[in-house]
C-alpha cells in the first residue's frame, strides 16, 4: 500500500475484506462498525497486524479466504496511481478470473461523487453494480444486502447485484456508460455473429439460479431433438492457468464448426457458455439448454505444444459416446479443431453433406491465432481499456496474415462496440467498422458477420431498412444459424411495424440459443408493443431469470407493469432498475401517472441532465410520456441528428403516444423512412 500503515481491513474466511486508500479510514471505520453491529464478520484493527506479522502475506491470505470483497472508491484512490490497495484489488480480480461467473465477490462501493465510467479499477468491479455509501455512512439495506450475499437461500446462487440499494451510483460502469436499450444490437451479437467472447460484459455476471433446473422461467422449452447438442467452454489445464482465452477459443471454433453441419442443432454460445466454470450434472445442463449430447472438454499448452482432451457425452444416459486427447504442435490447432468435430458428425451419424469438415488446414501464422483469440478475450471485457486492446490485437493480426478474414471481422465489431459506448466518436468509429467489413469481404465473401455489421450500419445510421434487410438475409444464406443475423433482422422488422415477424425471428434465435437474454428481451418489447402484455411480462420474466442484473429488463418490466394498470408494482421495479438502464426515464412516466408531479420532475431533470448527449431519445421519450409534445419532438429531432440507436423505436414506442398524431411526429417517420 506504499506510504500506508498497516491497518487494513480484512476477514477471517467467511466474512467481509475492505479495501481502502489510508486517507479514506474515518469512511472504512464506519462501513466496519455498521457491519459488525450487525454480527458481520470485518477484520479491522490496526493492531492485527502488528510488526510481528508477515503483512504481505497476511493481506494475500485474507483476500484469498473472504466471501466477499468490498473495495473503496474514492477521489483518493482515483488520484493515486500507486497505493497498496491496488495490489488488494488485483489480488481479488485475479481471485475472480477461478470463479463462476455468478459467484458474488466483488462489492465496490463509492464513497464520494467519483464517476464509475473512466475510473481506474479492475474490470471486474464493472461488471457488478456499484453502490454509493457517502463517507461511509452505510443504510440498513446495505447491511442487509451484505448479509445475504454471505448467507443466500440454501440452493440458490446470489449475484452480487441481486440486491441494489437506493443509493446506488450513477455511472457505475465504464461499460454502462451507454448501455441502454438500443446495446442488445451489439451486448452479444459481437459474440454471436463471430464468437467472440459470450455477450461480453452484460452476461459475464449473469446467474442462472434456480431457473437451471427448469430452464428458463415461465417459458416452454423446446422439444430435445435427437440430433442436438452444445458445445461446453472448455478448461484451462496449462501450468500457468494463463490460457483461458485459448480454451475459450477453442470451444467456440468447434461449435461453430459443428453448426454448419445440416440437421444438427447446435446451441448458441451465449446459452452454453453460461456454464463456465460449472461442474454441476451435465443432465442438468443439457435440459436446460435442451439438447440431447453435450461435447466438453479441455486444453493445456506449454510453447508450441498442445493437449487437447474432448468427448462427447450423451446426456440423456449420461454415458460417455467418444473421447479423444490430441498431443499436437500449436501450427495443427486448426487441423485439431476440425477433427473433433468431424468425429463427433461420425459418432452422431449426422451426415456433413458437401461440407467436410476434416481439414489438414495449419495456420498460416501461429502469432496472427493467438493475437486474434487474445482479442477476442479483450473483446469480451467490454470496457475502454479492454476495447482499445482488442483493437490493437486484431490489427497486428491482419498485419501478420491479410489473408486471413476473421481479424478483420473482429475489428469492425470492436469499432461498432467503442463507438456504442462513445469511446471513439461516432463518424470516425462508424466509418472504421464498415472499413474493416468490406475488408472482410473482399478477403471472404461468404463472411456472415461482415454482412451483419453492414446491416446494421445501413439500419442504425442510414435509415436504409431495405438495405439492411438484403444484408441480413444475405448472411443467413450463408450461414443460417447465425444467432446475429436472426436478431438484428427481427429489430430491423420490429422498426418498420413488422413485429408479428419480429417475434418469429427472435424464436428462430431462442431455438438456437434458448438462454439468450437478448433475444428474451427484444421478444418481450415486441409484444409488449402488440399489447400482449402477459406475453410480455413473462418473457421479461425469463430475461431476468436468466440474467438477474441485466440492464433495462427492471424498467421495461415495470413500464409493462404500468401497462397493466399495476402502478404500485411498477413503481417497485423500476427503482431496482440501474441509472443507465432507464430507472430516471422509468420514474419520471410512473409518478406522473401516479399524480407526483415532484418527484415526476426530478426524475425528468436527471435524465436530462445525464443524458442531454449521450441519450437525446430517452429525453424525448420522458418529455412524451408527461404530454411535453413541443419538447418531445425538439429532443426527437436532437436524437436524429446524434443518430441515436433507439430512433429504431420511434414508430411502434408507447411512451410517444402523445405526439403520434402530430404531423411533425409523421414527417419525422417519413424522414426515418418508416411508413407511417
Amino acid at each position: 500500500m506504499g506510504a500506508e500503515s498497516p491497518h487494513r481491513v480484512g476477514t477471517q474466511a467467511g466474512a467481509v475484506f475492505l479495501s481502502y486508500a489510508s486517507q479514506d479510514t474515518a469512511a472504512a471505520q464506519r462501513i466496519c462498525e455498521a457491519l459488525r453491529a450487525a454480527e458481520i464478520e470485518v477484520w479491522f484493527d490496526q493492531s492485527e497486524l502488528r510488526g510481528g506479522d508477515v503483512w504481505d502475506q497476511k493481506i494475500r491470505r485474507q483476500i484469498h479466504d473472504c466471501s466477499l470483497f468490498v473495495p473503496l472508491i474514492s477521489a483518493n484512490t482515483a488520484s493515486r496511481p500507486e497505493g497498496y490497495f491496488r495490489l488488494e484489488w488485483d489480488l481479488a480480480d485475479q481471485r475472480t478470473h477461478m470463479m463462476a461467473r455468478d459467484r458474488a465477490f466483488i462489492v465496490p462501493v463509492c464513497l464520494d461523487a467519483t464517476p464509475g465510467a473512466g475510473t481506474d479499477v479492475p474490470e471486474s468491479f464493472h461488471r457488478v453494480q456499484w453502490t454509493h455509501l457517502p463517507a461511509g455512512e452505510t443504510p440498513p439495506a446495505f447491511v442487509e444486502r451484505v448479509r445475504r450475499l454471505l448467507s443466500p437461500d440454501p440452493g440458490t446462487t446470489v449475484s452480487a447485484a441481486t440486491y441494489p440499494v437506493a443509493a446506488a451510483l450513477p455511472n457505475a460502469s465504464p461499460a454502462q456508460t451507454r448501455t441502454r436499450r438500443s446495446l442488445w444490437i451489439v451486448r452479444g451479437l459481437a459474440a454471436l455473429a463471430i464468437l467472440v467472447g459470450g455477450s461480453w460484459f452484460a452476461l459475464q455476471h449473469t446467474g442462472l439460479r434456480r431457473h437451471v433446473d427448469a430452464g428458463v422461467d415461465g417459458q416452454s422449452q423446446p422439444v430435445v431433438a435427437e440430433k442436438s447438442i452444445a458445445v461446453l467452454p472448455f478448461v484451462d489445464l496449462s501450468e500457468k492457468h494463463d490460457q483461458e482465452y485459448f480454451a475459450d477459443g477453442m470451444a467456440e471454433e468447434i461449435l461453430d464448426l459443428l453448426a454448419k453441419i445440416p440437421n444438427l442443432r447446435v446451441i448458441g454460445r451465449t446459452s452454453s457458455f453460461q456454464f463456465k466454470g460449472k461442474t454441476g450434472d451435465l443432465r442438468t445442463m443439457a435440459a436446460a439448454l435442451a439438447v440431447r449430447y453435450v461435447v466438453e472438454g479441455s486444453v493445456r499448452r506449454s510453447g508450441d505444444h498442445i493437449r487437447v482432451t474432448a468427448q462427447l457425452v450423451d446426456a440423456h444416459s449420461g454415458t460417455h459416446r467418444w473421447s479423444e486427447t490430441y498431443d499436437r504442435a500449436f501450427d495443427d490447432v486448426l487441423a485439431v479443431q476440425s477433427e473433433i468435430a468431424s468425429t463427433v458428425a461420425r459418432e452422431l451419424q449426422v451426415a456433413t453433406a458437401a461440407t467436410d469438415l476434416t481439414s489438414t488446414a495449419r495456420l498460416h501464422s501461429a502469432e496472427a491465432y493467438t493475437l486474434y483469440l487474445r482479442g477476442r478475450s479483450a473483446l469480451d471485457r467490454g470496457d475502454r481499456v479492454r476495447l482499445a486492446q482488442a483493437q490493437r490485437y486484431f490489427e497486428e493480426a491482419s498485419a501478420l496474415d491479410p489473408s486471413w478474414s476473421r481479424p478483420a471481422e473482429a475489428l469492425a465489431w470492436a469499432h461498432v462496440m467503442q463507438v456504442e459506448f462513445q469511446f471513439v466518436p461516432s463518424s470516425e468509429g462508424w466509418q472504421e467498422a464498415r472499413h474493416s467489413a468490406e475488408t472482410a469481404l473482399r478477403i471472404d465473401p461468404s463472411s456472415a458477420s461482415a454482412h451483419a455489421i453492414l446491416g446494421q450500419l445501413a439500419a442504425l445510421q442510414e435509415y436504409q431498412w431495405d438495405q439492411a434487410e438484403r444484408e441480413f438475409a444475405t448472411a443467413l444464406r450463408i450461414d443460417p444459424n447465425n444467432i446475429a443475423g436472426l436478431i438484428l433482422s427481427a429489430n430491423t422488422s420490429m422498426a418498420q411495424g413488422r413485429l408479428r415477424q419480429a417475434i418469429q425471428r427472435d424464436d428462430a434465435a431462442l431455438t438456437l440459443d434458448p438462454l439468450n437474454p437478448e433475444a428474451l428481451e427484444s421478444r418481450a418489447l415486441w409484444s409488449y408493443f402488440l399489447g400482449d402484455l402477459d406475453g410480455a411480462a413473462r418473457d421479461i420474466r425469463s430475461c431476468l431469470a436468466v440474467s438477474p442484473t441485466y440492464t433495462y429488463a427492471h424498467f421495461a418490466l415495470g413500464q409493462i407493469l404500468l401497462a397493466a394498470g399495476d402502478k404500485e408494482s411498477a413503481l417497485r421495479e423500476t427503482l431496482k432498475e440501474v441509472p443507465d438502464g432507464g430507472r430516471d426515464l422509468g420514474l419520471a412516466a410512473i409518478y406522473f401517472v401516479l399524480g407526483n408531479k415532484l418527484e415526476s420532475d426530478a426524475a425528468m431533470e436527471r435524465q436530462q441532465r445525464q443524458y442531454a448527449d449521450l441519450w437525446p431519445y430517452s429525453v424525448a421519450q420522458a418529455h412524451a410520456s408527461r404530454n411535453e409534445k413541443e419538447q418531445a419532438l425538439k429532443w426527437l429531432d436532437r436524437a436524429y441528428d446524434a443518430r441515436d440507436s433507439d430512433l429504431q423505436f420511434v414508430r411502434n414506442d408507447p411512451l410517444l403516444e402523445s405526439i403520434r398524431q402530430d404531423p411533425r411526429y409523421k414527417a419525422f417517420l417519413r424522414k426515418m423512412n418508416l411508413p407511417d
